[in-house]
């Protein structure tokens, strides 16, 4: 089973770091389209306009450069949007953009001096409480990720590195039989994407020997941020994706990987429609 992050210690030369929603697990859409969204409408009341600030909230979430954010940084540029002259969103979004947790107990710290972090609060214990309440067959992971993380945990130490909730992600992978693969779980509650896998390059890794595997642009900016190889896993290819990495694995093995990896990351932000 996985150690915490302060307590995990390499044990191979390389590493592999995974993302958890839509990149391991097919849960994104389903959780933004069931839960987060319908829970921000609720907790801000929205009703005209609903539907259009679900739409937007998809476009943020899920079908642009911004997929994958965190969800407070989420909350903060919708809500930007649409209440951009009140001045405790501001302070929120200033919060948010800064912080160096982004989680529900980084949250709770403020909310009793500003009411859109209470609000905040109230939401994300929603989306939780709504996540969880999803069939197990709803929260499924990607055909063929198990076989491919157990094959590459001959080779690669494996980390979780996840913006989500402990908890979800902890059921999820362990429900999916995904835990008996990985070697450390990190989520919101241990910092940016960046921070934990700095922190793991500590332990003793080259940053060449060490990969990150992700969906949104948030992963490949922690993974140049530590100029450590990106992988993408391409949303509506993601199974073909997985079938894939054995093969980029290899290169890195071999020290071979980056031209391959520069030819994978254009074709990742094309898929989003970046440059």
């Amino acid at each position: 089973m996985p150690t915490a992050l302060h307590e995990f210690t390499k044990t191979k030369p390389f590493l592999l770091c995974v993302d958890s929603d839509g990149c391991a697990m097919d849960t994104m859409n389903i959780k933004h389209f069931r839960c987060f969204g319908p829970c921000f409408a609720d907790e801000w009341g929205l009703k005209e306009g609903c539907d259009a600030a679900l739409k937007r909230w998809n476009e943020i979430n899920l079908f642009s450069m911004t997929r994958g954010i965190n969800r407070f940084l989420g909350l903060a540029h919708i809500l930007t949007e649409l209440f951009p002259d009140d001045q405790d969103v501001a302070a929120f979004a200033q919060w948010a953009n800064n912080s160096k947790e982004l989680s529900e107990r980084a949250v709770e710290v403020h909310a009793a001096e500003n009411p859109v972090f209470l609000k905040a609060l109230s939401w994300s214990r929603a989306v939780n409480k709504a996540i969880g309440a999803l069939s197990d067959e709803e929260k499924a992971a990607f055909g063929g990720v198990r076989d491919v993380l157990q094959e590459a945990h001959k080779s690669f130490d494996i980390a979780v590195v996840s913006s989500a909730n402990y908890a979800a992600v902890e059921e999820e992978w362990s429900r999916c039989g995904l835990l008996a693969h990985v070697d450390v779980l990190t989520t919101q509650q241990d910092g940016s994407k960046s921070h934990c896998i700095a922190e793991l390059l500590k332990k003793g890794y080259a940053p060449q020997s060490a990969v990150m595997c992700g969906d949104a642009p948030g992963d490949e900016k922690a993974a140049n941020e530590n100029g450590v190889l990106f992988y993408p896993i391409l949303v509506k290819n993601e199974e073909a994706s997985w079938e894939a990495l054995p093969a980029f694995l290899g290169l890195v093995k071999e020290g071979n990987a980056e031209g391959e990896a520069d030819r994978l990351k254009a074709a990742f932000f094309r898929n989003l429609g970046g440059n």
